[in-house]
């Protein structure tokens, strides 16, 4: 990796852009500082991957993992939706508003529909097509080419292309760069630790920049699309937009530096510091999870001939920590006036707290349960 060269800058007739050299090739890993990492990153996967056969209905969980990821890599975006207004409606969201939460949903409905669609289509351009087309549905980049890679320049940073900060390759190179890049991704004749493979693809599909918007929203998504396909997660229940977004400059330096620099090795350190500390931090919110359900669930032994009914809004809010009673209503099959009495005795409890002040179509929040992901 030492001899690395990441491309060239191409001379155009205004500005120069950067042909990134193609990855599907040998690599030797030869940075004792990167081996050891890669250890350490290894061994918390690993951790983290058991929860996914010890922990009963691990799916109900997954669904806030997936919304936090939405918001932390929208925001990266500048995107400015939290964690409760992605959880609303769209008609609980102020006009203003509506574009950044209408953002974020179609980031979980594009990560979720990939992570299925991995049983059919392969990690590959056709996926990627596909997730990018959902992203920008109906979206403010809906005019920019949903699902297809980019047919003219493109550049980031800067109010034009002449004092950009960085300008990808010409859209006539997209193709075969994309091309080695999903060769490398299923190449196994060349020994290279998974970790740093996909390290590479982010980078390397963030520097071809292949669409005209939505790039780094996929690029991100990317990562645990690869991480699921190639058995190295059960379930998707990794995601480092939360890293990326607590250390943005240092996540845009260090890509750039491999460009500018050809410092592939400080990207990978950066990569899998960010691994290590987002598979701790999945593995503590996983036990704060399960002590939480213990103790939900000893509240609800105190609703008599009720509980049946609260374990089934309690299983509801693991996966939509947000209710109302035509909801409790439509859960339980109980009347409304008997779907109040719930939520009142869950509020009692102190595991549902009203957030509204109205009268009428009041929410509840399950707490406790959204501070664990906050």
């Amino acid at each position: 990796m030492k001899k690395f060269k990441s491309g060239s800058l191409i001379n155009q007739k205004t500005f120069r852009n950067f042909l990134p050299e193609t990855i599907n090739r040998q690599w030797k890993l030869d940075n004792i500082e990167i081996i050891n990492l890669l250890s350490k990153a290894d061994r918390q996967l690993g951790r983290l991957d058991m929860y996914s056969e010890y922990i009963p209905n691990i799916d109900l969980f997954i669904s806030m993992h997936v919304l936090k990821e939405a918001t932390q890599s929208s925001k990266i975006e500048g995107t400015k939706t939290n964690i409760e207004e992605a959880l609303q409606n769209k008609s609980d969201i102020s006009e203003e508003k509506r574009d950044d939460w209408e953002e974020v949903q179609n980031y979980i409905d594009a990560l979720n529909t990939a992570i299925k669609e991995l049983d059919k289509i392969p990690f590959s351009s056709r996926l990627i097509k596909q997730t990018h087309k959902i992203l920008l549905q109906g979206v403010r980049g809906k005019h920019k080419l949903p699902g297809k890679f980019r047919t003219s320049q493109n550049w980031i940073g800067g109010a034009s292309i002449s004092d950009a900060t960085f300008i990808p390759p010409s859209a006539s190179n997209v193709a075969d760069l994309m091309g080695d890049l999903e060769k490398f991704a299923h190449n196994e004749s060349f020994q290279f630790p998974e970790l740093l493979k996909i390290a590479l693809i982010h980078y390397q599909f963030e520097t071809i920049h292949p669409f005209l918007d939505g790039n780094g929203r996929v690029g991100r998504l990317l990562i645990t699309l690869y991480l699921v396909e190639k058995g190295i997660l059960k379930r998707p229940i990794l995601y480092l937009s939360d890293f990326f977004e607590r250390n943005r400059s240092l996540y845009y330096d260090n890509l750039m530096k491999v460009r500018s620099q050809n410092d592939v090795e400080q990207w990978f350190k950066f990569f899998l510091v960010g691994v290590i500390e987002t598979a701790k931090n999945s593995i503590e919110t996983f036990d704060k999870i399960l002590k939480l359900q213990k103790e939900v669930d000893e509240k609800l032994q105190l609703l008599g001939s009720r509980m049946k009914n609260g374990r089934l809004i309690i299983n509801s809010l693991y996966q939509h920590p947000l209710i109302d009673a035509q909801k409790v209503s439509e859960i339980t099959g109980l009347t409304l006036p008997s779907s109040y009495k719930l939520i009142s005795d869950l509020e009692e409890l102190q595991i549902l707290h009203e957030s509204t002040g109205l009268k009428r179509n009041k929410q509840y929040w399950f707490d406790q349960y959204i501070d664990l992901f906050r």
